[in-house]
């Protein structure tokens, strides 16, 4: 088991550590879940991440020669502190250098969009339908809007650690204030509580989006469909901007609402009027891995 690859998939309700048997051969040898239990600080996370390791390690009999995780927030190549973080108590400190003297193993470090994109791209759905691929975006949306860039099989970090963040780009005003500060930004306005945001303005109640997208799709509600209808249009507009500048073969759309099945059609079909090409030929794959992608893109990172 000497090329094993090791990944943990870190969130602020639990953590995920998982051993795939080869990067040529990604069969899960064992696969653990314990509560991150975040609440009760940042040492203590350390201590449980590394209690994780340990059982592992004593299971399998083998230790890791470097372990992928999955993190909130993204390592600041030139500080090497955790930022943009919805576990604050992990923001501001040197997470991973930490934890690399708790595990005495070398780590390398990716955020939960990343670790998403590298998955369905050398493990799920790419990898099925498009191996050819070069470029991959991972788009997740869901309670907020993130991207992860993978090229050649290897993910993107970029200079600032922040690459393929589309989240924070601007869309538009209408959007409103996002919690980075700035006004209109993606995910403003395609999130999940974005999308609920705006049709509790129109119509004067809250509705969930599960039951936005049905009464749309039903015809039972006006303001559903112009949520919708709204969604689609700025889901093409912004998109578009990612794919003039990146060109991705596949864009895969994870999260909440990557189960809707109109940002494939109406969506895709949206993003052609703001594309700078006569045609469009990048495609617009649903995830295959589901809650998976996580664990075994970080394991992915060490291949």
């Amino acid at each position: 088991m000497a090329n094993t690859l090791w990944g943990i998939d870190m969130g602020g309700t639990k953590t995920e550590l998982a051993v795939l048997k080869s990067a040529d051969d990604p069969e899960v040898i064992i696969r653990k879940r314990i509560p991150t239990e975040s609440e009760k600080g940042y040492e203590h996370v350390i201590t449980r991440i590394g209690q994780l390791v340990d059982d592992v390690v004593q299971e399998l009999g083998q230790k890791p020669a470097m372990i992928g995780m999955g993190t909130p927030g993204v390592t600041d190549p030139y500080t090497q502190t955790l930022k943009n973080s919805n576990t604050v108590s992990l923001n501001g400190k040197p997470f991973g250098k930490d934890l690399e003297k708790r595990l005495q193993t070398p780590l390398i470090m990716a955020n939960d969009a990343n670790c998403f994109a590298i998955a369905e791209a050398t493990m799920g759905v790419v990898k099925e339908q498009m191996p050819e691929a070069t470029t991959v975006f991972g788009i997740i949306m869901g309670t907020g809007v993130g991207g992860g860039v993978v090229v050649n099989k290897q993910v993107l970090f970029g200079r600032h650690g922040i690459a393929g963040e589309w989240g924070h780009n601007f869309l538009d005003a209408s959007g409103g204030k996002c919690y980075c500060g700035r006004i209109g930004c993606v995910e403003t306005i395609l999130s999940g509580p974005g999308s609920e945001r705006f049709y509790q303005k129109i119509a004067g109640k809250h509705k969930g989006m599960k039951d936005i997208v049905n009464d749309h799709l039903a015809g039972t509600d006006p303001h559903a469909t112009e949520t919708i209808e709204r969604l689609i249009h700025f889901f093409g507009k912004g998109i578009a901007n990612v794919l003039n500048i990146l060109d991705p073969d596949a864009v895969v759309i994870g999260g909440g609402l990557g189960n809707i099945d109109l940002l494939y059609t109406e969506g895709a079909e949206a993003v052609k009027p703001h594309l700078f090409n006569y045609r469009m030929d990048t495609k617009f794959l649903k995830p295959t891995l589901g809650d998976s992608a996580g664990v075994f893109g970080a394991a992915m990172l060490t291949a």
